[in-house]
């Protein structure tokens, strides 16, 4: 008696705070983490120099709208070229048609309120990754118990990517949108999708690969459809929703070309951000051709040459797939997550040209942090947070308060 009596003695003090709403935990531990990125954001301001991108007498305000910030800002008060824009060796300059809307214009108005673009770009990217970190929880908590949800939401929420939570980029929006997304599809409730869909596809790119992940799901249900019965409508639903999102994919594409007159106007565009790496870079787009440029351009960089390059790609993409497919823990976090994952991924190889940016672009596989946090090792828990603070740090350092060299690009 007197030993349960200590222990119930001893177990009181946290009571109240497992008490509290999952809502309101998840809200304390994301203000801590924001707290941190403050910090480091202001010693980075401080740090920088003149050299760096932001030079001397940097504040913290001018790194949260850098980068690519300026971009959204100059889109939200200038709009879309109907002329695109040229280099003086005659191919497309970079220009706003390779950021989409939505992140633009909603702060854009919530800052004629507030007077400043900048600080409602914050206030977005902010209050989105709230919701992000929320609705991950619920993403996950299906799969693993109440400790391994919230391990994993605090990973995301101090990861090496953080500060996104907190400048003017389009990614906490996105990660909303897309986490709302495959929550209704973990509870089927697809009718959502309609509206959800379409709000990706207008944020920031990566939809095509929802619309990858939609039809493997649909794939999947058809081959467990004598354990899970599959309704007609749900068939139907999952049909029409791998249409939309095809068709919402594409649509910027249209809307670029109808406007500029151009049909090659938006491919055109993002291309021309490989050219600050490649920059004999001409022609059309081909589908995973910027992978296989980037493995021989980084690896030849390094002195390794392109073979190996060829090579330790091979090895990563099989690592990967073996990863999602074998690991118990990844079995954990449930079939969705991983369908998705893998959907992502194929995207980034099909369309991307990795480069410093690639960690920013990663961000969508961050329910894949739920497959860290189910160990329970107290131990590994804490290792992993330490080693995602110092992940930030180093990004945060090499890409606001350096930023002076190709690679420190966020």
């Amino acid at each position: 008696m007197a030993d349960d009596a200590l222990t119930e003695e001893r177990a009181a003090p946290a009571r109240p705070w497992r008490g509290l709403p999952v809502a309101v935990q998840i809200g304390a531990y994301y203000l801590v983490a924001r707290l941190v990125t403050t910090g480091f954001l202001v010693v980075a301001a401080q740090m920088s120099g003149a050299t760096s991108r932001f030079g001397e007498n940097a504040t913290i305000a001018d790194l949260m709208v850098g980068w690519d910030a300026q971009w959204y800002w100059y889109t939200a008060l200038n709009g879309y070229p109907t002329t695109m824009p040229l280099t003086e060796s005659g191919g497309v300059a970079e220009n706003s048609w390779a950021f989409m809307p939505i992140y633009a214009y909603l702060s854009n108005g919530l800052g004629w309120i507030m007077g400043s673009w900048g600080a409602a770009a914050v206030l977005v990217s902010l209050v989105a990754g709230y919701g992000a970190s929320v609705t991950l929880y619920r993403m996950l908590r299906p799969r693993l118990d109440h400790s391994a949800a919230l391990w994993a939401v605090v990973f995301f929420t101090a990861g090496p990517l953080a500060a996104m939570f907190q400048v003017g980029y389009a990614e906490s929006l996105f990660l909303l949108w897309l986490f709302l997304s495959l929550l209704m599809v973990i509870r089927r409730r697809y009718v959502w999708l309609y509206l959800l869909i379409p709000l990706m596809a207008f944020t920031r790119p990566g939809v095509l690969a929802f619309a990858l992940f939609l039809a493997l799901f649909g794939i999947w249900r058809w081959i467990r459809r004598e354990i899970e019965p599959l309704r007609t409508a749900e068939v139907v639903h999952l049909i029409a929703l791998a249409a939309l999102a095809t068709v919402t994919g594409f649509a910027w594409q249209v809307a670029a070309g109808v406007v500029t007159g151009d049909p090659g106007a938006y491919l055109a565009t993002e291309l021309a951000w490989r050219r600050n790496w490649l920059p004999d870079t001409a022609g059309a787009f081909v589908p995973f051709e910027g992978f296989l440029q980037a493995t021989a351009f980084w690896f030849t960089t390094w002195g390794l040459g392109e073979v190996t390059g060829y090579v330790a790609l091979a090895l990563g993409v099989a690592a990967l797939a073996a990863a999602l497919i074998l690991l118990p823990a990844a079995r954990r976090v449930g079939v969705e997550v991983r369908l998705w994952s893998a959907s992502y991924l194929l995207y980034l190889l099909a369309v991307f040209f990795p480069q410093s940016s690639i960690f920013r672009l990663l961000l969508p596989l961050s329910p894949l942090w739920g497959v860290v946090a189910v160990p329970r090792s107290r131990g590994w828990r804490v290792g992993v947070l330490l080693l995602c603070l110092l992940g930030q740090w180093w990004w945060i350092y090499n890409m606001y308060a350096l930023g002076n060299t190709y690679w420190q690009i966020p």
